[in-house]
């Protein structure tokens, strides 16, 4: 009996123990929006904006939604709650792009090489050494002649380009030093899922995969990739530096989110929310901006104690991408308007 009963309390602990561990590991997860949980109560807001973004809102391009909420909800007295869903809550971009168009979801803060699928003009701000500086993307953001063809460029779709923000300038994050373009033949770069910048790495005559970003890590870990195309900001913050140890200052764009909206959704609001709605959008995209400055010195800096050397390109080298990247400019010339592509080259001194 006794044996027995023994028996049954440790199959009866061992039990409990496969039911609750579960339950008590769930509740020690850490949210990761927590810190940016919604302070007030909005349960009686008249109108709903749901917007999507595929990253962590630690990166200021991203909190950027999470502000922009809580300044529209100030200024909209409470009429327009502002339904953040960051680290792709609601899908892959492609997916959400398809939403966006049909009006499921409100709103999206799209990377600028997801964008670029929408109408072809969105590729500009992926073209090298084009919009690469964070000056040049304060210029072409503020001058009507150049914003305005970019952001009516995606109206046949249904949607509005209402504004953007960045999250720092491309580089290329590696395993081993990479301090000349000789240097980057032995790399085998991942890029993204984006027409322009295929078009770009066939131009550089440099091995590249196009890889989801979710892929990323296990592809660094493995050696199938040993570099990376991004910006500093992201890799330190997602810890790609803890494997690629070098970083390549080329800057040869900004990486981009760029606001969209759904326009029959806009349309529905009141005149007067439609012009609060803009202008909280205009100036919390220019903070985002003027942090992600910070924000880019930050890292750098973080980065640098932890270990990572950080190198840039000769003069030279640099004027051998350009070069090489002509065929690119012209072909997407074709595309994006080669009269409005030579005016933004021109007018940001990116000739």
């Amino acid at each position: 009996m006794k044996r027995t009963f023994v028996l049954f309390s440790l199959l009866f602990l061992v039990f409990f123990g496969l039911l609750v561990s579960p339950l008590l590991a769930a509740e020690e997860r850490k949210d990761p929006l927590a810190n940016w949980a919604t302070k007030f109560d909005y349960s009686k807001a008249e109108y709903i904006y749901i917007l999507s973004n595929i990253s962590h809102p630690v990166i200021a391009g991203v909190a950027n939604g999470y502000n922009f909420r809580d300044a529209l909800w100030e200024k909209s007295n409470g009429r327009i709650y502002v339904d953040y869903r960051p680290l792709a809550q609601l899908g892959g971009e492609k997916d959400v792009i398809s939403k966006l168009k049909i009006g499921a979801v409100q709103g999206m803060l799209s990377s600028s090489v997801a964008s670029a699928n929408i109408a072809e003009r969105l590729g500009i701000v992926n073209l090298p050494y084009v919009v690469d500086t964070y000056d040049k993307l304060d210029q072409f953001r503020s001058d009507p002649e150049i914003w305005g063809p970019y952001s009516e460029s995606a109206l046949s779709s249904g949607l509005m380009v209402v504004d953007i923000v960045n999250y720092g300038q491309y580089g290329w994050a590696t395993t081993t030093p990479v301090r000349t373009l000789e240097d980057a033949k032995s790399v085998n770069f991942r890029i993204a899922e984006a027409p322009v910048n295929i078009d770009v790495y066939k131009a550089w005559n440099t091995k590249f995969t196009v890889m989801p970003w979710p892929d990323v890590p296990q592809a660094l870990q493995t050696g199938v990739i040993n570099g990376l195309d991004h910006t500093a900001i992201v890799c330190n913050i997602t810890k790609k530096f803890t494997i690629a140890k070098y970083f390549t200052e080329l800057n040869y764009a900004q990486g981009l989110f760029v606001h969209l909206v759904n326009k029959r959704w806009f349309n529905k609001l009141p005149k007067d929310l439609q012009a609060i709605f803009l202008e909280v959008v205009a100036e919390e995209s220019a903070k985002t901006r003027g942090m992600t400055r910070a924000q880019h010195d930050a890292q750098i800096a973080k980065a640098k104690e932890s270990g990572v050397e950080f190198f840039q390109l000769s003069a030279a080298d640099k004027a051998s991408l350009i070069q090489q990247a002509a065929p690119v400019y012209a072909d997407w010339g074709k595309k994006i308007g080669a009269d409005y592509l030579a005016k933004v080259r021109s007018k940001l001194g990116s000739n």
